[in-house]
């Protein structure tokens, strides 16, 4: 793992957890998250299209066995979903954005229930631009939230009720490959939240995507 994210994502686990270093620790998440940011928009300015198409791992386990494309998709469709439907109880991004017609997904899911070719064709979709704009979007709006968490919110579990709405709107995919996500999210607090959809979770696909860049331009 990048010692500097790794680093940062250790002291801000550690801070969260104690009322009198909380704020701090909300900065030093929003520092971990400007500096995978800077990764993620290095892709937009280096790469080539057919780059975030790539998936030079196909047959592999592990997060480096999607395409770049794609796993910009499934960060930021899981922290839309979880930021909004679950933390907030409000409209995600996705919807309120018309952000399916903008970026031309064939899925309103978080894409995990997706396979190998089904992922490089999947990622062949989107239109670029619009998924940059959508997970801009996505990341104001979630930090925008966090900065009017207090210390004592994150004591808060998901409600019976969010999860229903959660399972109504269809954004997690029946399949045994996704649908134990709902429960995932649902039987942690929101610290356990911010621990994953909104920090590690982009550790590891963005770390996941430098070693496809790797790859495929090695």
């Amino acid at each position: 793992m990048n010692k500097e994210w790794s680093e940062l994502n250790k002291l801000m686990q550690s801070q969260i957890k104690k009322r009198e270093y909380y704020d701090e620790g909300i900065d030093t998440l929003f520092a971990l998250r400007n500096s995978l940011w800077n990764t993620i928009i290095s892709f937009k300015e280096e790469l080539s299209r057919d780059d975030f198409n790539a998936i030079p791992f196909i047959n592999a386990d592990g997060y480096h066995s999607k395409t770049i494309a794609y796993s910009l998709w499934h960060i930021f469709r899981i922290e839309d979903i979880v930021a909004h439907t679950l933390i907030k109880g409000d409209e995600q991004e996705f919807f309120s954005g018309g952000y399916q017609k903008r970026i031309s997904s064939p899925i309103i899911t978080t894409g995990n229930e997706l396979v190998k070719q089904e992922i490089a064709d999947f990622s062949k979709q989107l239109n670029l631009d619009e998924l940059y704009a959508y997970i801009s979007d996505v990341k104001r709006s979630t930090e925008s939230m966090l900065k009017d968490l207090s210390y004592d919110d994150l004591k808060w579990k998901i409600s019976e009720e969010r999860k229903e709405q959660l399972e109504s709107l269809s954004v997690v995919s029946d399949d045994e490959s996704a649908i134990w996500l709902v429960d995932y999210w649902c039987n942690k607090d929101v610290r356990g939240l911010i621990q994953m959809p909104f920090s590690r979770h982009w550790i590891m696909h963005i770390e996941a995507s430098l070693r496809i860049c790797n790859k495929i331009h090695s």
